[in-house]
C-alpha cells in the first residue's frame, strides 16, 4: 500500500497550522515486541515520521477510562505504554497536548484523536499498544 502525503490545516488562536504527512524509509521500533507473526512474514510499513515523546494520556476505549504514556508519535498513529492489554480491533479515542515546536507553534497545543488499536505486545512486563490516528481536531483553547 503506497504512502500517499496528506495536508491538514487548522485554525487555532487565530494562527493556522499545517500538518502533513510524508513518505519514508521504514524504521524498526526502539522496543522489544514480542509477535505471533513469524519474523520472515512479519513487516513494518510506516509513512510518516516518528517523534520520540513521552505524553501523558488518557485512554477511551469502551467507556473505560484509563492513563497512559506515548513513547513515539506521528500523523497516523501512536505507540503508548499502557498496564493492560488492549484489544486489537477497538476503536480508541485520547488527546494530547503537542509540544508547540513539534508542530512549529509557539505554544503547546491540544489534540483531540480517535483511532484503532492495531497491535499489543507484553514486552518486559509492559504492555505497548499501537494505535492508528484516523481523525484528529485541534482544541480552540
Amino acid at each position: 500500500m503506497p504512502c500517499v502525503e496528506q495536508k491538514k490545516s487548522a485554525k487555532v488562536a487565530n494562527e493556522t497550522y499545517q500538518v502533513r504527512v510524508r513518505n519514508m524509509k521504514a524504521m524498526k521500533s526502539d522496543v522489544d515486541v514480542q509477535s505471533t507473526i513469524p519474523a520472515g512474514i512479519r513487516q513494518e510499513v510506516r509513512c510518516a515520521v516518528r517523534f520520540p515523546l513521552a505524553l501523558p494520556v488518557v485512554l477511551n476505549i469502551d467507556k473505560n477510562e484509563f492513563p497512559a504514556q506515548t513513547r513515539n508519535v506521528s500523523a497516523s498513529g501512536v505507540l503508548f505504554a499502557v498496564d493492560r492489554e488492549l484489544k486489537v480491533g477497538a476503536d480508541i479515542r485520547f488527546s494530547m497536548r503537542m509540544p508547540g515546536p513539534v508542530l512549529g507553534a509557539a505554544h503547546d497545543i491540544l489534540v483531540h484523536c480517535t483511532g484503532r488499536v492495531v497491535r499489543c505486545s507484553l514486552s518486559q512486563q509492559q504492555y505497548f499498544a499501537a494505535s492508528t490516528i484516523d481523525d484528529y481536531r485541534f482544541a480552540d483553547n
